[in-house]
């Protein structure tokens, strides 16, 4: 009886703070539906800009998807903890008994769901508009679904270490970036293979790996920084 019990205490913490910032992404539909916009509207814009080849279209669909993506999800991170420093709850959050590492899951999946779920979504309609395929566009929207933790993990740990920062958008981007390639590069590498008649399993492995690490480290290195930041 104490396991479900233990379970119980873990994740109630996770699960209320989840449902807040739910609740409060969708009081702020405009900012909340900015990413969405931006990656609807950026990658919409190749297929007309490049011209509409279909054999250039599919060549370049991947990697254009996933760095728009990847670009609409940081659009996003600075406020993960900025608005609740601004309003004084981070301090709250910080004094609770929970774990802070629970409370930063709670948040990240709370990131996730407004942001990174609504772009694996309108990915199918990308993929029509660049010609995929059918295998290709079930990948691409597999990567997503592997891939868009990792940058919200990612992100919320840019977004404590610059919390309170003049700059910190922008360092966001420089601290973010770089870790999020070899994601990057492994997302996009799946859909080739299909696109090429090859297996996708290593690239979905080493993406599931990385995730895996990420998920492993990064909530306590974000709940550090947040002690950090303010101090």
């Amino acid at each position: 009886m104490s396991q479900p019990a233990g379970s119980v205490a873990l994740w109630a913490p996770i699960w209320t703070l989840t449902r807040r910032d739910l609740l409060l992404a969708r009081r702020r539909r405009v900012e909340a539906l900015l990413p969405l916009g931006f990656f609807i509207a950026a990658a919409g814009l190749f297929p007309l800009g490049v011209g509409p080849e279909p054999q250039m279209l599919r060549q370049i669909a991947p990697g254009v998807v996933w760095v728009c993506a990847l670009l609409a999800a940081m659009l996003s991170v600075t406020q993960m903890f900025a608005s609740d420093e601004h309003d004084g709850s981070l301090e709250q959050l910080l004094l609770a008994p929970q774990a802070l590492v629970l409370l930063v899951v709670g948040k990240v999946c709370a990131h996730w769901l407004s942001t990174g779920l609504p772009l694996v979504l309108a990915a199918p309609l990308l993929g029509i508009a660049f010609d995929m395929s059918a295998p290709a566009i079930a990948t691409l929207v597999a990567t997503l679904l592997v891939g868009t933790p990792v940058l919200s993990l990612l992100g919320a740990l840019g977004g404590a270490l610059t919390l309170g920062l003049r700059s910190g958008g922008a360092l966001v981007f420089l601290l973010v970036l770089p870790l999020t390639i070899p994601t990057l590069i492994f997302g996009t590498g799946a859909v080739a293979a299909v696109e090429a008649a090859l297996s996708p399993r290593a690239h979905f492995s080493l993406m599931g790996a990385i995730l895996i690490f990420t998920a492993l480290g990064a909530p306590w290195a974000t709940a550090a920084a947040l002690r950090i930041s303010l101090d």
